[in-house]
């Protein structure tokens, strides 16, 4: 989700989260087994509190809507990282402003895209297939021969996810989804050149009050006043603290500590957690056949992050939205 949603872009290279949530790139902390074991713990502390964020706000369209949950979302995130970054606004050139302008549409794309998708299709197939976004882009920036597997063993996941043809899953969801890794790739981009312009998370929160400002509208033409519904303002901000503030927060502390090619392995594992907080939260049941899709992606983006770690380069293949 993109549940989406989901990265500080203080650093140079920020990988992104599928459901939409923006990510965080790793820098170079200790390498030493029993030195991980907290960090390792807090990122999937992170992952699955974005997937199980993604869940919830399933549960919450039939209230707002999909653009209705994604302005609950974005207006709540937008808020708490404003009060607490405090950016400041003056000081910034006009192609600095132009860069988180462009960051923020890239959020709120990869956000109200992976929206759409999983209220059509299952979270865990809508995660996979958003995660080829910043799959194919980590195979492109490579330019290694090996891609070519790597790539090959994706393609043969999505073939596998839609069943020859996409019979079983909802045509519109899936190009959602696609959609939402697209602008997931874009993010990746724009949050790395944000991060360059903007100290700390400065970038991150400017970004983020873009996307609700933008999201408004198509928010309130969705689900007017349900948005002011207690109930679904409650909701929305649960999801907001689920997918985008607590993993914010749990990542950051994990990434002083850990190496950014462990981050991006553990990233690559979020369409199967995508799949279990699916099963549980919304009885959403994969066949075997949409498992071994997964599984195919999932080693797929193993592989190239494996091969870029080999080249010296840090990946950003991460997920959501």
């Amino acid at each position: 989700m993109s549940t989406s949603s989901h990265t500080a872009p203080s650093t140079q290279h920020a990988p992104a989260s599928p459901g939409g949530a923006p990510r965080r790139s790793g820098s170079s902390g200790s390498s030493r087994p029993l030195g991980s074991l907290g960090p390792v713990g807090l990122v999937l502390a992170g992952g699955i509190s974005v997937q199980f964020g993604g869940a919830l706000a399933v549960t919450l369209m039939p209230r707002a809507g999909a653009l209705g949950v994604v302005t609950l979302r974005l207006l709540a995130a937008a808020v708490v990282l404003l009060v607490v970054c405090r950016p400041r606004l003056r000081g910034h050139s006009r192609a600095d402003w132009g860069t988180v302008v462009v960051f923020g549409i890239a959020m709120g794309g990869m956000n109200g895209l992976f929206y759409e998708a999983v209220a059509r299709i299952p979270l865990g197939p809508a995660v996979t297939l958003e995660v080829l976004g910043p799959l194919a882009l980590s195979v492109l920036a490579s330019r290694q021969a090996i891609n070519a597997l790597w790539a090959a063993l994706a393609l043969a996941g999505v073939f596998l996810l839609g069943g020859g043809g996409f019979s079983d899953l909802d045509t519109a969801g899936v190009a959602f989804a696609l959609g939402a890794g697209a602008m997931w790739a874009a993010y990746i981009v724009f949050s790395a050149r944000t991060g360059r312009r903007f100290p700390q998370a400065d970038g991150l929160a400017l970004a983020m009050a873009v996307a609700a400002l933008l999201f408004l509208p198509l928010g309130i033409a969705e689900a007017g006043s349900r948005l002011l519904n207690p109930t679904t303002v409650a909701l929305g901000s649960a999801v907001a603290l689920l997918s985008s503030v607590l993993p914010y927060t749990l990542e950051l502390l994990a990434l002083r500590r850990l190496p950014a090619h462990t981050f991006a392995v553990l990233m690559s594992l979020e369409p199967a957690i995508a799949a279990a907080a699916g099963f549980l939260v919304l009885g959403q049941a994969l066949s075997v056949t949409q498992a071994a899709a997964i599984a195919l992606v999932i080693a797929a983006t193993i592989g190239a992050v494996r091969t870029q770690v080999g080249r010296g380069k840090v990946p950003a293949p991460a997920p959501e939205a």
